[in-house]
């Protein structure tokens, strides 16, 4: 984690290597922006976005500005396990500034409702 980006201790938050080349201003806005970005992309049966569920492991920005992300599903036989790579790739690209866009579908650790934030355990009535 990067300890001049305050968001890096955030659960989930994008790692950035230390010493990044991107400007620091540069870097806090794609961070927000790509946050964003994936906060925009729901699983269909699931009223939380994939960020706040917890789905995403893993998102390294590079110094060339290329993204790359580890993310799970809530249970491997999703029903759009085959799809959500490609929702979160096309709202992440969209983001001003990032280069490429590389989605690693992982299952270890597997996924449990402890990676929920709060936000999506009140969406979900899970208290």
């Amino acid at each position: 984690m990067n300890a001049a980006n305050p968001i890096d201790d955030a659960p989930n938050a994008p790692q950035v290597s230390p010493g990044s080349a991107i400007p620091p201003e540069e870097l806090d806005r794609m961070t927000d922006d790509i946050i964003a970005a994936l906060k925009s992309v729901y699983d269909p049966e699931i009223p939380a976005d994939i960020y706040e569920l917890g789905l995403i492991y893993r998102v390294d920005i590079d110094d060339d500005r290329n993204v790359t992300i580890d993310m799970t599903l809530t249970a491997p036989g999703c029903p759009v396990a085959g799809e959500m790579p490609g929702w979160v790739e096309n709202a992440v690209a969209s983001v001003p500034g990032v280069q490429n866009v590389k989605v690693n579908m992982v299952f270890d650790p597997p996924w449990d409702q402890s990676r929920m934030s709060d936000e999506a355990r009140v969406a979900l009535d899970m208290w």
